[in-house]
């Protein structure tokens, strides 16, 4: 199996920068030898994603208009933890913020990149369980709608195409696999 890299960096420019991402164009040769440029998108956070689980298999989802997407959007709770700090205490941040819900038991349930053809967004998944309700304390930025849902209706959504977010996506078909072996 090879794993060499075969690509060949000639350059590196900063093209942009701001709090959340750098942008970075290189010059290189490409795998057959040609010469030409690869843009690279670096994010200064890890994409935080936290899927809530009650005893009673309902879970919350989040509403918010994505500006990128122009369109609106129905999510796990998810964000963003600088890296350098414990994910963990990232999660268990953006859960409270987005849903007011604490959790007693948080499990990491998958890490993966989001669009490793131009990024190296790296996001880390959980899942909370042992739930305490409190407030919510969104971001400025943020004009959430909160609905509480049996999970087997979220699994549903991702199925029938109404959940599209990949953080989202992936949390719910691991947590339905995890629940289907009993795992949960």
């Amino acid at each position: 199996m090879k794993e060499e890299n075969p690509w060949q960096t000639l350059s590196s420019e900063e093209k942009y920068s701001n709090n959340w991402i750098k942008v970075i164009e290189h010059q290189v040769i490409n795998p057959s030898g040609g010469k030409g440029i690869y843009g690279e998108v670096h994010f200064k956070n890890i994409a935080i994603g936290v899927l809530p689980l009650d005893k009673d298999h309902h879970t919350w989802l989040v509403g918010q208009y994505r500006y990128p997407l122009k369109a609106y959007s129905w999510e796990i709770p998810e964000g963003g933890g600088p890296i350098g700090t414990d994910p963990e205490l990232s999660a268990k941040r953006e859960l409270i913020e987005e849903t007011g819900l604490s959790c007693d038991k948080l499990t990491e349930i998958q890490r993966m990149y989001l669009s490793n053809s131009v990024s190296d967004e790296l996001s880390i998944i959980y899942l909370a369980q042992e739930l305490t309700q409190g407030e919510a304390e969104p971001e400025e930025t943020e004009d959430l709608q909160l609905i509480k849902i049996p999970f087997a209706k979220a699994y549903q959504m991702v199925m029938d195409g109404e959940i599209t977010d990949s953080i989202s996506v992936a949390a719910i078909l691991k947590v339905h696999i995890m629940l289907s072996r009993g795992l949960i």
